[in-house]
């Protein structure tokens, strides 16, 4: 698996808006002027965690679970807001990377964001299929 699509805060980029309207060659549609190729290709000093963090800054760590502070407060309020709107635990998503593995990992999260319906690519931000539609969250059951 590409290790690309797996955020050090324990995203997963596969499942993000911003990477699959450029996937998906959906920029001008959906009203982007960019999209995101992934958070480690793009290497953003992103305002949830890296912009604050030097161990990543510096590539000290892959991901935060690796350092001394996890969970940090900056991880704790990005997972909380994960959490509440999208019911993703960013936390929890670490602490199975450590178990499984980053490569068992994202193949769980492309088999979880795979749609039911056609197979497509589900997008946890709008809640639905960016090739069918079909609505749906696949972590509110």
């Amino acid at each position: 698996m590409d290790i690309s699509l797996a955020a050090p805060c324990g995203i997963y980029c596969g499942m993000c808006r911003a990477y699959l309207v450029k996937k998906k060659d959906q920029l001008q549609q959906r009203g982007y002027k960019q999209g995101c190729d992934g958070c480690r290709i793009r290497f953003k000093k992103c305002a949830f965690i890296r912009r604050d963090c030097q161990s990543l800054l510096k590539k000290e760590i892959d991901f935060c679970s690796e350092c001394v502070k996890f969970p940090c407060d900056n991880l704790k309020k990005i997972n909380r807001t994960y959490t509440e709107r999208y019911a993703v635990n960013l936390i929890e998503n670490l602490k199975r990377i450590k178990i499984v593995g980053v490569d068992k990992w994202l193949q769980e999260q492309k088999e979880l964001y795979t749609c039911p319906e056609c197979g497509g690519e589900m997008c946890i931000h709008d809640e639905k299929c960016y090739d069918c539609g079909k609505k749906s969250n696949p972590n509110k059951k």
